[in-house]
């Protein structure tokens, strides 16, 4: 693992990214897993968050299902780009924002509450900015569940099953927000948790086990920055390809080795024609370069039109917004 030559540490970050403990004391019981104390597992994952390579233990949710979300690019001058990339990392629904190899340079991720409260991030935007937005929204997800296994030794084993969104109850959004920024690394998380949204902690507990169950919170564990554990070759790769065709051809990409993130999304008239996307994180461009030459000899995908985006530049990671702030940028 790049960098973190210690197998415990390599334990922690690679097991526990997802099936995080729902009980009073989880580093009690990650601890006696990694055959250490409590409060040394707590001390690693601090240290982890303090040099960047964690961002939090928390959780992801499904997209659009209890939040709204859509994928957004802008082709900023360069002599503007880092304006512009201010421009979007103010707006508090901005959660991922990237600098790509492409004339639409800057990508971003917008999210709230609803569907309403991104589109007014994106007007913002766009208001602010004086440039035009593309607003790519999600079709169909293969694969939203990102996640890294930093040894090599297996893909990490993703989720499968339709959510259950009628579990959703209005009170537990400050709950997903709350996971979504992350856990208190404390004895008790859930406790001093529920202690700030004025609930129990077994009612917390109920709740996320339940949202969890239902996969409204699709991960659950510790959250990762790919850039700083080694996966710096990172390739946003789109296809050309119909509604039709990605219906098999999108099941089969998000299966392949390397890639770690696979959806639909809508095009745009005149300006963007890609509806297959897919994520390539390697560590180098050449690795990167070689899982999309092992796709496009697939059949399905031979002379299919594409275009690898790769990563320049990270302005912003974070959590996703599923309840509305306080306020908004003006």
């Amino acid at each position: 693992m790049y960098g973190i030559d210690d197998p415990i540490d390599q334990a922690l970050l690679d097991d526990w990214q997802r099936d995080f403990p729902i009980i009073s004391r989880p580093f009690d019981h990650i601890g006696d897993m990694l055959g250490i104390p409590s409060s040394a597992v707590i001390a690693r994952l601090d240290k982890f968050c303090a040099t960047g390579r964690v961002t939090r233990v928390g959780a992801t949710c499904a997209p659009n299902t209890v939040s709204a979300s859509t994928l957004a690019a802008i082709a900023a001058p360069d002599d503007r780009i880092e304006e512009v990339a201010r421009i979007i990392g103010q707006f508090p629904g901005v959660n991922h924002s990237y600098l790509r190899e492409n004339d639409w340079n800057l990508w971003f991720v917008v999210t709230g509450p609803d569907r309403a409260h991104v589109d007014a991030t994106l007007r913002g935007i766009e208001a602010a900015s004086g440039l035009r937005v593309l607003d790519l929204k999600l079709v169909r997800p293969f694969n939203v569940d990102l996640g890294f296994a930093l040894r090599g030794e297996k893909p990490l084993p993703l989720r499968p099953g339709p959510v259950d969104a009628s579990v959703f109850q209005d009170n537990d959004r400050p709950i997903l927000q709350a996971l979504t920024n992350g856990l208190p690394l404390t004895e008790r998380p859930f406790a001093d948790l529920a202690h700030k949204l004025a609930l129990t902690e077994d009612h917390l507990i109920d709740r996320i086990k339940a949202l969890s169950d239902a996969r409204i919170i699709s991960r659950l564990g510790v959250i990762v920055r790919h850039r700083a554990l080694g996966w710096r070759a990172n390739a946003m790769v789109v296809w050309d390809m119909d509604h039709d065709a990605i219906t098999h051809a999108g099941p089969l990409l998000a299966a392949q080795p390397g890639i770690t993130l696979c959806y639909e999304r809508t095009p745009v008239p005149d300006l963007w024609p890609y509806r297959l996307y897919s994520m390539i994180h390697a560590r180098s461009r050449p690795e990167a370069l070689g899982v999309l030459d092992r796709v496009c000899d697939l059949p399905e995908f031979k002379g299919i039109a594409h275009v690898p985006l790769f990563s320049v530049r990270c302005f912003k990671q974070m959590g996703a917004l599923v309840s509305a702030p306080e306020r908004h940028v003006a």
